[in-house]
């Protein structure tokens, strides 16, 4: 894995999904450094990229309400755990769960392993609603995936709570989770 700087030099081989991202980050005059690896899925997958790229990646999670009516994208620095009676109480909202691959696919255009600020793009009805932890704006970068888990960036937070949610007409609401272990 080594870094570069911007959109890879050639499409081939490369998801639509993927170029339409940096597309997206260009047409925005966003700066971003970018990783290519394999698959990663998780956390622990991400250790390696995390060297290569500066940064620690944040976990993204694709949450529902037991209806399946609210859609949330939950960023929360890797070593948090989700209690979700804490989260819950600071949305409102109660029973939250994963939601499905198949509703991922259907709102964001992402894979499990692949959850991504970025898969807002594809949130045309802004259907998903974004929490963040307050430790992730607390930081000068953010890495996340372009809508493939096998590519990696790292963008500026400002750009990325500002410019970039301005552009896919998102909000943000701030949420505090805990850093000690889930109680049961």
């Amino acid at each position: 894995m080594i870094l570069q700087n911007g959109r890879p030099a050639c499409a081939a081989g490369r998801e639509d999904k993927e170029m339409k991202v940096y597309d997206v980050l260009d047409g925005l005059g966003i700066e971003y450094s970018r990783t290519d690896h394999g698959p990663v899925g998780t956390i622990a997958d991400c250790l390696e990229v995390d060297k290569v790229l500066g940064i620690t990646i944040c976990k993204n999670l694709f949450l529902c309400n037991r209806q399946k009516t609210a859609f949330y994208l939950l960023m929360l620095p890797g070593h948090k755990v989700l209690r979700t009676k804490e989260l819950s109480a600071q949305i409102p909202t109660s029973r939250l769960s994963f939601a499905s691959g198949e509703d991922m696919v259907r709102y964001m255009n992402v894979a499990p392993g692949s959850a991504t600020v970025m898969g807002l793009i594809y949130d045309t009805d802004c259907s998903v609603q974004l929490l963040v932890d307050e430790e992730i704006l607390q930081e000068e970068y953010v890495g996340c995936h372009p809508c493939v888990n096998t590519s990696s960036l790292k963008l500026r937070t400002e750009d990325v709570f500002g410019k970039f949610l301005a552009a896919v007409h998102h909000d943000y609401k701030t949420v505090t989770l805990s850093s000690d272990s889930p109680q049961s």
